[in-house]
């Protein structure tokens, strides 16, 4: 069955994205634009049809074959090689889990917290996983110290007066899932590292919209998951442990599927992977996998230079539009400083959603904020559809 993920071969998905990118093209690839105008990524991605395709073929299987292990199996390390790919990372630093919430439970139960390193800070921008998690630790011994933001953002100067010799780990999000802030991960790292403190990003809003290397970025660990830009499903995820740590952790967070021979199935000892496999659990969410792995060779045969071109496109014309028709942006005007999330203040957030579903006109809302998100199958038409209903409902706009 399994034993190495090197001892079965790898569907990689194509490895040079396109020269000329044909943006229509790849929008009929995902059928809600035929009934939807849809601009909330950053909730969940939409399905293209090839990741539909996916999870038929695995339902295919199980009424023609009933179980093939060894091909799912394949999957997972599929799964495996594409993130390390979209991270710049090695595969054998790529652990994949059903979820963040997941990844984060097992970093934390490898670290101790009983020695004078025992600081975690966080940030007001932390989608609540990333909080609640490392609350959760204190009872471990671990003393969280969360910053405030000012004006939605946090500057780095508040990371440099917290983060000292006391600090085990600083962990935040790379683009703030409530206002679309984007913090700046390496300078976050070398604060961390000058400090000796570990660092993790959450990047879960960010990956499949712009570049990031994980070697250039200086991180210990980044985290993300399938189902917001990165076109495939909820339930699976994946984090990156630098290579150098990953026999230094051991979690007791678990299972057999984190162990170095999954085969050896024994129940009198723990022997974790030497990779980080390590902070893997049970058996691999199978279906996800499939979807998984598809709706990440989309954004490989895409290319994150395009990606991220497009996206900037789209987002600065959200921001033209609400500038001229006087909203109250609170993502940052500077493109550096958000992620292709863009929020706009509402007097009623909830309302506003619910008239705009109305239009057939799909986004969501957080904190007060209208969150627009759109990806590389958005286009101008999109935004215009929006700007005219948002228009006719001034009175829910701060």
């Amino acid at each position: 069955m399994y034993f190495e993920h090197t001892e079965f071969p790898v569907l990689l998905p194509m490895t040079n994205p396109r020269t000329e990118t044909d943006w229509q093209e790849l929008r009929s690839r995902f059928p809600v634009f035929q009934k939807k105008t849809y601009l909330n990524s950053c909730s969940y991605g939409a399905l293209a049809n090839e990741v539909e395709a996916s999870l038929q073929r695995y339902l295919d299987a199980r009424h023609d074959e009933g179980a093939d292990w060894d091909y799912w199996v394949r999957r997972n390390e599929a799964v495996r090689d594409s993130a390390a790919r979209l991270l710049g990372a090695d595969s054998d630093e790529i652990a994949v889990t059903a979820s963040v919430s997941a990844a984060i439970n097992s970093l934390a139960s490898s670290l101790r917290f009983d020695g004078s390193r025992n600081k975690v800070v966080i940030t007001d921008l932390e989608f609540p996983t990333n909080a609640q998690i490392w609350y959760a630790q204190e009872q471990r011994g671990a003393r969280v110290v969360r910053l405030t933001a000012e004006d939605g953002r946090i500057p780095l100067e508040k990371f440099e007066a917290a983060v000292d010799e006391e600090t085990l780990i600083v962990a935040t999000a790379q683009v703030a899932y409530r206002n679309g802030v984007k913090q700046n991960i390496p300078a976050i790292a070398g604060i961390a590292r000058r400090n000796g403190a570990l660092m993790m990003a959450d990047c879960y809003q960010a990956l499949g919209t712009m570049q990031f290397d994980v070697k250039e970025a200086g991180v210990d660990f980044a985290l993300g998951g399938s189902l917001k830009y990165l076109l495939g499903t909820a339930g699976i995820a994946f984090m990156y442990t630098r290579g150098e740590l990953v026999e230094s952790l051991s979690p007791t967070d678990t299972g057999w599927f984190a162990q170095e021979d999954i085969m050896a199935m024994s129940i009198t000892s723990h022997d974790p992977s030497h990779t980080a496999r390590r902070f893997e659990a049970g058996t691999p969410p199978v279906p996800n996998t499939y979807m998984a792995e598809a709706g990440m060779a989309i954004i490989h045969e895409v290319g994150l230079e395009a990606i991220e071109g497009r996206i900037g496109e789209l987002t600065g014309s959200i921001k033209e539009k609400a500038r001229e028709a006087g909203y109250q942006l609170v993502s940052p005007e500077d493109p550096s400083g958000h992620g292709a999330l863009i929020t706009i203040r509402s007097t009623d957030d909830h309302r506003l959603v619910a008239s705009l579903a109305e239009d057939n006109i799909v986004v969501s809302c957080r904190n007060d904020n209208l969150r627009i998100s759109p990806h590389f199958y958005n286009n101008q038409t999109d935004i215009d559809h929006l700007f005219r209903a948002l228009h006719e409902r001034r009175e829910l706009l701060a």
